[in-house]
């Protein structure tokens, strides 16, 4: 048997974070929320001007919530050290 449900009980089911622009939706994680990304030294030269980076080499890039660059490493190791004493919950990427 099929069902039709009614128009407003389908609208109480839109949960209130796919209502957020994509700003509000960065700024819930604030700098609490970080995400580590692989990437090559010829991208983080387009992203970070003030610094330099060998193009063929890999880093470690942590990144918050809201995008901004809060530490680039070369290596995973770097990156455990570094959110050892930071107040910080990773997500991942998929």
């Amino acid at each position: 048997m099929y069902e039709k449900r009614n128009e407003a009980a389908a609208e109480a089911l839109n949960h209130p974070l796919k209502l957020l622009t994509r700003a509000q939706f960065a700024a819930l994680g604030g700098d609490a929320v970080a995400y580590v990304r692989p990437v090559s030294g010829a991208v983080l030269a387009t992203m970070i001007h003030d610094a330099e980076f060998e193009a063929e080499s890999d880093y470690q890039l942590v990144m918050s919530a809201d995008g901004t660059p809060l530490l680039v490493t070369d290596t995973e190791d770097g990156v455990l050290d570094w959110l050892g004493d930071k107040n910080l919950g990773l997500a991942t990427l998929h």
